[in-house]
């Protein structure tokens, strides 16, 4: 094999995957397509230590750090298929490339299906969001939103008000039950029921939405819970078991991340339901380490 381990996306989960490989002195090559997921975000908030950072000064940063090892590769590209081989595992590039190595570390995240509203997507990462311990603080005192996209949306409006006065717009679809509208009711949320139709004001700006009965309303942030699907189509070619969570799948993982196919580790949002960047990073930490511990003991 030419490398011990081949890393797949270069983002919080990837890096900190391989910083781990490589400074167990182990063969390592990051494979990444250029597209983090968080790409649309401004700053980068509550990650340990660069807080208020654009997440591509992060991890451009943490890019070169990682490559200051003699042991660590980085190949710009997409990589388009894997399959099992010799005793580990090829993975093939959209250039025709291939490259191949004993463990694989799929850190390829998810993408969002955000809801069909004008105005939305422009806002993405801006004023539209998806996380409150991510953006709340930035949105903070100001009339903020929830767009319900699913029934865990109801949950994200109970916890808004900590950083605004709130308004759940169930779009008629995810009515609360009678014990969440009395939680929202004590938090202070107001319930609307007419949905929202488009969003307005200079994107990515947000002065108001507009509803489906004509009112508009005034709101300068909105937080939705877009649905998630994998980035990549890896882990389902190589036979990985999913789990479904409340935003979509995810790739089933060990507590060393490594998931049903020996040999194939996952981390980051691709392979938990919870997102968020220090989480992710953390699990690259995990994987990375699982790998090598696999490879220092000559198992799958």
């Amino acid at each position: 094999m030419t490398y011990d381990a081949i890393v797949v996306g270069g983002s919080f989960a990837g890096l900190s995957a391989a910083m781990q490989l490589a400074r167990a002195r182990r063969r390592v090559l990051v494979i990444d397509a250029g597209q983090p997921r968080n790409r649309f975000a401004e700053a980068s908030h509550g990650f340990f230590g660069h807080d208020g950072k654009p997440p591509y000064d992060i991890l451009r940063e943490a890019a070169r750090q990682v490559s200051a090892y003699p042991t660590a590769a980085f190949l710009q590209g997409e990589a388009t298929a894997a399959s099992p081989v010799d005793g580990g595992f090829a993975v093939a590039l959209g250039d025709g490339r291939e490259e191949r190595a004993a463990r694989l570390i799929l850190a390829t995240g998810v993408r969002d299906e955000l809801p069909a509203i004008p105005g939305l997507r422009e806002r993405w990462g801006r004023t539209v969001l998806h996380c409150p311990y991510c953006h709340g603080y930035e949105a903070a005192g100001r009339a903020l939103g929830v767009l319900a996209a699913s029934p865990h949306s109801v949950h994200q409006a109970g916890l808004l008000p900590d950083w605004g006065p709130t308004t759940f717009f169930t779009q008629g679809r995810f009515e609360p039950d009678e014990e969440q509208a009395a939680h929202l009711a004590a938090r202070g949320v107001q319930v609307e029921r007419t949905p929202v139709v488009e969003l307005l004001g200079n994107a990515p700006g947000l002065e108001a939405v507009r509803l489906a009965d004509g009112r508009i309303l005034p709101l300068q942030a909105v937080f939705t819970a877009p649905q998630v699907h994998m980035a990549s189509p890896l882990a389902d070619a190589l036979g990985c078991a999913f789990e479904q969570g409340p935003m979509g799948p995810y790739i089933r993982v060990d507590d060393w991340k490594q998931t049903t196919i020996p040999g194939v580790y996952a981390a980051g949002d691709a392979a938990d339901p919870k997102h968020n960047a220090t989480l992710a990073s953390a699990s690259g930490v995990l994987a990375g380490i699982g790998a090598h511990q696999s490879l220092a003991k000559g198992i799958a």
